[in-house]
């Protein structure tokens, strides 16, 4: 390896890391079939940074896995599409997707190719150098990725297995999985989230901070931009630089917040341990949480302000929505503003109408609102609207019997944050999370197969003494 420099040395590093560690292992896990054709050990739905991880994690501990994406190579995730910062939020010493290997770092990658001072030089990683190392990530852990495959239809059956309804192509076919696993995001089981009078707004009139918008088409324009949060920044920044014409941000709280109280999450205990807290701590953690609010990172707020077109409206809940057709009107306790275009940054919200490919079985998830019922002061529609998982991340039915199978299907996105912690998607505790779910489905792999496994003892007939190694005495 002493002839290699850079990222050809940090690869030959991470291979040589492999090698010693004897991964991935040999396949163990008991071949199931349907209709004469093998069933997949693990389906992953997704190939952004949670799906990889998990594909990795599971490679790792002998479980065949293949990932299928609706994006085309390269574009997983939000980072190269839908996001809008310059910057990941996230502090870059974070080790994220490593899963362990110092060499699989965001850092080693970067010191590799720009070396230790540039290291100490950077602030915050730039979003699409993130991109760029998941790519990077991918090539070196090699997961079966299927890409510019959509999932139409999941359907768990009482035989053993999901079948997947997939369109690849313009061409639609079945796949059949002993488990899958929904790695789909911030959205995971729903959608964008709209509040009430956003349906009094003209489609052409508005989008969501989440959409692939252009833009460009907001050159020139008087835009409102509903909410106060990272996103929010990143959206009226972006329409600033491009040349709107005014960008007011219309903010229900009367202060932006200051402190991000989900760092104070941040340590080992919580990591590991949350998932075993008692429902009323976990409610009480997570709630105290949504309820301070997470605040706009400083760099974003300082890329809005530096515009003398920008307008900070706190205290501005919407009263009244006007509209004829071409323009926006808004009634505020701030005043009443004209718009020509509206984009909402208010996050997202459990909607299974909202995933018709999940309809087979999503009226038949258990929720926490069937868990756990908080004091009044602590109502909290995300919280009650949260999957209530297993310890794989499976889903549970609501009601017994109703829908075999279900706990085939692994929630290992945002949605599982109250029964998990967040370790199933945001970047600081991606590798514990996809190390839980991985060990998980082992488990669930060698009960299912165990008498199999137990002849597989029997049956092994390796000697360890031939008979010569001593003399009777």
């Amino acid at each position: 390896m002493s002839h290699l420099s850079g990222l050809a040395a940090l690869e030959a590093r991470f291979r040589q890391d492999l090698t010693w560690l004897e991964l991935p292992p040999k396949s163990w896990v008991i071949q199931r079939q349907h209709d004469g054709e093998p069933l997949l050990d693990v389906a992953i739905i997704g190939a952004g940074m949670a799906g990889l991880t998990v594909a990795a994690a599971l490679k790792f501990l002998g479980i065949r896995a293949v990932n299928f994406d609706r994006a085309s190579e390269g574009l997983e995730g939000p980072w190269a599409t839908t996001a809008r910062m310059e910057t990941l939020r996230s502090p870059k010493q974070l080790t994220g997707p490593c899963l362990g290997f110092s060499s699989l770092t965001f850092r080693a990658w970067f010191e590799a190719q720009f070396g230790a001072d540039a290291w100490q030089a950077l602030d915050k990683i730039p979003r699409l150098q993130w991109m760029d190392y998941l790519r990077w990530y991918r090539r070196m852990v090699q997961p079966e990725v299927r890409n510019e495959h959509e999932i139409l239809a999941v359907q768990p059956h009482a035989d053993g297995r999901v079948s997947l309804r997939v369109r690849h192509a313009g061409r639609e076919s079945m796949m059949h999985a002993r488990r899958v696993v929904l790695a789909t995001g911030r959205d995971g089981l729903g959608a964008a989230w709209y509040p009430d009078f956003a349906r009094h707004i003209p489609a052409h009139l508005r989008a969501h901070s989440s959409d692939e918008l252009d833009y460009s088409r907001l050159r020139g324009l008087r835009v409102a931009v509903i909410g106060g949060g990272a996103s929010a920044m990143d959206c009226a920044a972006t329409a600033l630089e491009i040349g709107a014409q005014s960008v007011d941000l219309l903010i229900r709280r009367r202060e932006l917040p200051r402190v991000n109280k989900g760092k104070g999450s941040g340590s080992a205990g919580m990591t590991h341990g949350f998932v075993d807290l008692p429902d009323e701590w976990k409610w009480r953690i997570r709630h105290y949480v949504n309820e301070q609010q997470t605040p706009p990172p400083r760099g974003s707020t300082l890329r809005v302000s530096r515009h003398a077109n920008a307008r900070f409206r706190l205290g501005a809940c919407i009263d009244e929505v006007q509209t004829d057709g071409r323009t926006v009107t808004l009634h505020t306790p701030r005043g009443v503003f004209e718009f020509d275009f509206v984009l909402f940054s208010t996050g997202f919200r459990v909607n299974f109408t909202a995933r018709p490919e999940f309809a087979a079985f999503s009226s038949h998830i258990r929720l926490w609102s069937q868990r756990y019922q908080p004091d009044p002061h602590e109502a909290d529609d995300e919280l009650s609207e949260s999957p209530d998982l297993g310890p794989a991340f499976e889903f549970r039915e609501r009601v017994a019997g109703a829908c075999p199978g279900i706990d085939r299907i692994h929630c290992f996105c945002y949605p599982a944050t109250l029964s998990h912690g967040t370790v199933a998607g945001d970047i600081p505790a991606i590798s514990e999370g996809a190390h839980r779910l991985a060990q998980g489905l082992a488990a669930l792999f060698l009960a299912e197969g165990v008498e199999r496994h137990f002849e597989v003892i029997q049956a092994f007939e390796e000697p360890e003494l031939l008979g010569d190694e001593w003399t009777e005495s």
